[in-house]
């Protein structure tokens, strides 16, 4: 591999899932490697002083996103439609994905959890949508499960959210190169050419 990116993703994020269903095939176009960090944004935005999604607290910026969202996937011939709820409690699927990713599946179950969420309609903070994002991966739901709850994996989790905040990262999807970070879909073609650079 000529480079790495890190992606830090989180579940409950728009953009991350429009990166989450390219950057492999982006990565692979320039022989890139791409390492997947989930992360919780609401830590994040707790430090700036939100209670919620920046996209929620103030409408026009909301309105901009969801049909900015449309035009976005429909150009990058992916299927999307708004959740129910808004955002949508990421936290077992994230500490499910800290699982998932040390095995061959767990890119597969991350991008299954956000097909389930933003195809889908389904809500990723019940245990069940989960589970079958598991199965539908190639994994065993009750191992993976089973990890999502261990205290290992909620301290891997924290580590990750400690780590994007000791980088500077502020939204959702990011990518860091080395020191560079690069935040939002529209920044991942040129996180990816950053990484032959270095």
């Amino acid at each position: 591999m000529a480079g790495k990116v890190e992606f830090w993703f989180e579940f409950a994020s728009t953009y991350s899932y429009l990166s989450a269903m390219r950057v492999e095939n982006e990565a692979a176009k320039r022989g890139v490697e791409v390492v997947w960090r989930p992360f919780l944004l609401g830590p994040i935005f707790a430090a700036q002083g939100w209670n919620n999604s920046p996209f929620n607290i103030y409408p026009a910026k909301g309105r901009y996103m969801w049909r900015d969202m449309e035009r976005r996937a429909a150009a990058l011939g992916l299927n999307f439609q708004r959740p129910e709820g808004f955002p949508q409690n990421s936290l077992l699927a994230a500490r499910a994905a800290t699982a998932a990713l040390y095995e061959d599946w767990g890119k597969e179950f991350c991008r299954k959890i956000y097909q389930a969420q933003f195809v889908e309609g389904r809500d990723i903070s019940q245990p069940d949508v989960v589970a079958d994002c598991v199965v539908s991966a190639g994994g065993i739901d009750q191992i993976t499960m089973h990890q999502a709850y261990s205290n290992s994996h909620k301290e891997l989790l924290r580590a990750n959210v400690e780590e994007a905040q000791a980088k500077g990262i502020f939204g959702a999807p990011s990518f860091t190169v080395c020191a560079e970070l690069f935040w939002g879909d529209d920044r991942l073609e040129e996180a990816l050419d950053w990484a032959l650079k270095v």
